[in-house]
């Protein structure tokens, strides 16, 4: 499959077939996405002559999301994050392509177009799962990755930068427990994350020290948030303390008690996997597990810049180990 062969499937000439893969302008967005799926259905590569013409470098690295628009919008991590990675990039000029996706599908669909088309250099990926298609799928289109992950990576597949989230997890839920709480509630992102499952895991393993553990699994945001945190509190047997995967479900959740009249945390203790500047104004403030993500962000990119450069994928790598950080919304049950 050449790019005429594309030409003539799609009706358009070679030169617009070219523009469309390679995200130039000069074809309507209709044209450009039919020229894609037939390029797509027909597995279609460039040669490895004409990228040598035109040199083998996009300047470009690729960021693909599976979350929603509001919820990049509104979380602290993702601001911080990309914010990183951009101050790694920027000194050498090069260019990062993100875009927001639907679905697992659809991303390992982006990182196949992406690389048929030499779009990106390579791509960093965020919330690994057990047994992740996208893994196996980047190892087969040879698309350098950097995972942003929870532990290293299995052989074969891309480099991981990696922060123990079960260390972590036992941070904040041994705190709890320490403090004399027995019902801890966990309002959690998605299951299928691997650092999710692993910070339920910790709190399940609570149990033997006399604690009951709830997990409510949602989509992260502040909504989901506010509706679970009702119907938590709305219970004759509330729990004690409530923890929240994201500073800005905390920061829901927190509404929510006030409006229910408790007094946090008096009547309930609050915390939260992520931290951010709103987390520590507001009162009270919440106490949070506070991290480096402007820096992780950085670390991932330049990590990234490496295994492009590199003949082979490069060892892992671990990040700064996140710290409990104390503050008004916990206390011991009163």
């Amino acid at each position: 499959m050449t790019i005429a062969d594309i030409a003539k499937l799609s009706g358009v000439s070679p030169g617009a077939v070219s523009f469309a893969l390679n995200g130039r302008p000069g074809v309507s967005e209709e044209t450009r996405r039919r020229i894609l799926n037939i390029a797509e259905e027909h597995q279609w590569a460039p040669s490895s002559a004409a990228r040598a013409l035109v040199g083998s470098r996009a300047g470009v690295i690729g960021f693909a999301v599976n979350r929603s628009a509001s919820t990049v919008g509104t979380e602290a991590f993702f601001t911080d994050l990309i914010a990183g990675v951009q101050s790694a990039l920027t000194e050498d000029r090069i260019a990062m392509q993100m875009v927001l996706v639907g679905s697992i599908e659809e991303e390992v669909a982006t990182y196949r177009r992406w690389c048929s088309a030499n779009q990106v250099d390579g791509v960093i990926v965020i919330d690994p799962r057990d047994d992740d298609p996208r893994l196996s799928a980047l190892q087969e289109m040879s698309l350098p990755a950097v995972v942003i992950g929870s532990h290293a990576s299995d052989a074969g597949h891309p480099a991981t930068i990696w922060l123990d989230d079960s260390q972590v997890a036992h941070a904040l839920f041994d705190y709890l427990a320490a403090l004399g709480h027995r019902s801890i509630a966990f309002v959690s992102g998605p299951a299928e994350f691997q650092h999710t499952r692993m910070r339920i895991e910790v709190l399940g393993a609570l149990s033997e020290r006399g604690v009951k553990g709830e997990v409510i699994a949602t989509d992260f945001s502040p909504a989901a948030a506010t509706a679970t945190m009702r119907r938590l509190l709305s219970r004759a047997e509330r729990p004690s303390a409530v923890v929240f995967d994201n500073d800005m479900m905390a920061i829901a959740g927190l509404r929510v008690a006030q409006e229910m009249r408790l007094s946090v945390p008096q009547d309930l203790s609050i915390a939260s996997f992520d931290d951010s500047v709103v987390a520590g104004l507001v009162r009270p403030s919440i106490t949070c597990i506070t991290r480096d993500t402007f820096g992780l962000g950085a670390a991932a990119a330049e990590f990234l810049r490496e295994q492009i450069d590199a003949v082979d994928v490069l060892p892992d790598r671990t990040g700064a180990l996140p710290q409990l950080t104390v503050r008004e919304s916990t206390s011991a049950p009163h």
